[in-house]
C-alpha cells in the first residue's frame, strides 16, 4: 500500500515503459519524495518555463529552484567534443529514484530549443567553463 502524501504524485508509468523506481522509492521512508511532485500538468509547466527562458542568470534560477524544490540536479557542460553547436553540449539529468525517463527526456530537450534560440546563454556557459579564454 502506498504512503499518503500531503501533496499529488506523478502517476505510475506503465509496466515496462519506465525505469524510474518509483514504488521502491514510495517504499522507503528516508526517500526524498520531492521528485514525486513533478505530476505530468507540472511538467508542461516547467518545460514551458524552460523554452522561455531567455537569460543565463535566468537559467542558473531555474537550475537552483529544481533543485530546491523537486531535487532535480541538471548538469550543462561542454561535450567531450568541440562545441560547435548547442547539439555540442552535454544536457542532462543527474540519476535519481522516481525521476521518470519522460522527464529525462522532456526537460534536456527544452534547455536545448532554449539554447538554440539564445546563443548568449551557450557563450555564458562555454565562459563559466573557460573555454573562450576569459580567465
Amino acid at each position: 500500500m502506498l504512503p499518503t502524501l500531503p501533496f499529488p504524485i506523478r502517476t505510475e508509468c506503465p509496466p515496462g515503459a519506465c525505469n524510474c523506481e518509483r514504488d521502491l522509492l514510495l517504499s522507503d521512508p528516508a526517500a526524498d519524495l520531492r521528485v514525486l511532485r513533478l505530476t505530468r500538468e507540472e511538467e508542461k509547466r516547467l518545460v514551458a518555463r524552460i523554452e522561455n527562458i531567455s537569460s543565463y542568470a535566468d537559467l542558473r534560477h531555474i537550475e537552483k529552484r529544481m533543485a530546491e524544490q523537486l531535487g532535480i540536479v541538471l548538469q550543462i557542460a561542454p561535450g567531450a567534443r568541440e562545441v560547435r553547436t548547442v547539439r555540442g553540449l552535454s544536457i542532462q539529468l543527474a540519476e535519481q529514484r522516481g525521476l521518470c525517463r519522460k522527464i529525462r527526456q522532456s526537460i534536456p530537450a527544452a534547455v536545448r530549443r532554449c539554447l538554440e534560440e539564445h546563443p548568449e546563454i551557450v557563450f555564458a556557459i562555454l565562459n563559466e567553463h573557460d573555454l573562450l579564454g576569459s580567465g
